[in-house]
């Protein structure tokens, strides 16, 4: 198996694995604080943490692939969140949802197209500074495992 297809099958499992996680949620639930440090996250607003950095992200990939640039070294995934967050305050959970599961199929049909010397292309990633896209697809599903394990840590 092609190292391309790994990703493409770790990004599938680990997004069904998310979208069922979320979709099993209660009304209430998704009111659950999450994080309390500096701002305060819900469930909810870590699905849309979801959204807004993997939409984000993809974008950023293609460019790392097709000019080697990457986000500058300003770049500050605070605000950026937060800008994030505030643009999707007003959507509910089930449309959020939606939007995972449409930005994730992109990511997936994303990284199958690519070729595998493309996993070699460096460029600057917001969280993990410079490094190779290969790398970069990785941080997609772990992100996601590292919120869901807090996510099931408060729910219990």
């Amino acid at each position: 198996m092609s190292e391309i297809t790994e990703l493409v099958e770790k990004l599938k499992t680990e997004g069904e694995r998310m979208a069922a996680f979320f979709a099993e949620l209660t009304d209430d639930q998704w009111t659950v604080e999450v994080y309390t440090e500096g701002a305060t996250w819900t469930i909810r607003d870590t699905l849309s943490d979801f959204v807004a950095s993997e939409r984000g992200l993809v974008r950023l990939f293609e460019r790392i692939r097709a000019t080697g640039e990457g986000v500058s070294e300003d770049f500050s995934i605070d605000r950026y969140n937060a800008s994030q967050q505030e643009k999707t305050k007003d959507l509910a959970p089930a449309d959020l949802l939606e939007q995972y599961k449409q930005i994730r199929a992109e990511s997936v049909q994303w990284v199958s197209g690519l070729k595998d010397e493309e996993l070699d292309i460096k460029g600057r990633h917001p969280f993990l500074d410079e490094t190779v896209i290969r790398e970069m697809i990785k941080m997609l599903y772990l992100h996601n495992q590292l919120h869901y394990r807090d996510m099931k840590r408060v729910l219990k």
